[in-house]
């Protein structure tokens, strides 16, 4: 009797918390999939450009999944928070937009150091992400 018991509550909990977990990912599934992209891109090309520099290292493509990870566990705990606090909507979007920004920045920089963007197409790029501080010296 106790030994069911406890199959039963244990197989409930694991089914509720199944059940949340899938459908926060389902109604959230563009914003993990812009998380995993941006990551996976600048990985890419990180273990590219250090492939070509210093060779293969092992800790360095790791660290890529380790990135993915803590970005993953951190937007489910955000959205947790969005749809439990009303007033919260705007959280996901404070918090990641910028990560996804660097990520993509670091991803180009990447890029440049594998070879497959030249320096002066990576510096417009990068100048016009900074427009402002032009506009800032010119004043």
């Amino acid at each position: 009797m106790k030994t069911s018991f406890l199959l039963y509550t244990s197989t409930t909990l694991l089914a509720f918390l199944g059940a949340y977990f899938l459908n926060l990912g389902a109604d959230n599934a563009e914003q993990y999939l812009a998380v995993v992209a941006v990551v996976f891109i600048d990985g890419f090309f990180g273990v590219w450009a250090g492939t070509k520099m210093e060779g293969f290292k092992t800790h360095k493509a790791l660290s890529v999944l380790k990135t993915l990870m803590v970005w993953v566990f951190m937007l489910t705990g955000i959205l947790m928070i969005e749809k439990g606090f009303e007033g919260t909507f705007w959280l996901s979007e404070t918090i990641c937009a910028p990560f996804i920004l660097f990520q993509l920045i670091s991803a180009l920089k990447n890029a440049a150091r594998a070879g497959l963007i030249k320096n002066e197409l990576l510096q417009l790029i990068l100048d016009k992400i900074d427009q402002h501080k032009v506009n800032e010296k010119q004043d």
